[in-house]
């Protein structure tokens, strides 16, 4: 049985969402088919969390002015249910900061295919499953 997750994709710059997008597809499992929200900005970010059951939050780390690692540290400070969350850092010395943030994953830009979706399939299979929420 396919399951359908919603996964935010967070970036000011559009090639990096584009490859966010790319790297992960619309089926990165045979159980599993995504369907993406785009937030180029803070408000919209948040606009799509308040209006959409979102299974999982791609963030860039460099994003401005808002940041992702500023993002996902405030969703797990205010919400009671936060989105898995993953940060998409361009520099190795930045894990610390992810986990600073709470992050649930990070993963390195550019994104290798592979990786990205086995990690987005693992944080959508650890999340409660659709139906149950």
């Amino acid at each position: 049985m396919s399951s359908s997750y919603t996964v935010l994709l967070y970036s000011d710059n559009t090639k990096v969402r584009a490859d966010m997008r790319s790297a992960i597809g619309e089926r990165p499992a045979s159980d599993a088919t995504i369907e993406y929200l785009e937030a180029r900005d803070y408000e919209e970010a948040i606009r799509h969390i308040d209006t959409y059951v979102v299974d999982l939050i791609l963030l860039d780390g460099e994003a401005r002015p808002a940041g992702g690692m500023a993002i996902a540290r405030q969703l797990r400070d205010e919400l009671d249910d936060p989105p898995m969350s993953c940060l998409l850092l361009r520099r190795a010395a930045d894990r610390w900061l992810a986990a600073w943030s709470e992050a649930d994953a990070s993963l390195l830009y550019p994104l290798d295919p592979l990786r990205t979706g086995a990690t987005v399939v693992e944080l959508l299979r650890s999340r409660r499953s659709p139906a149950t929420r």
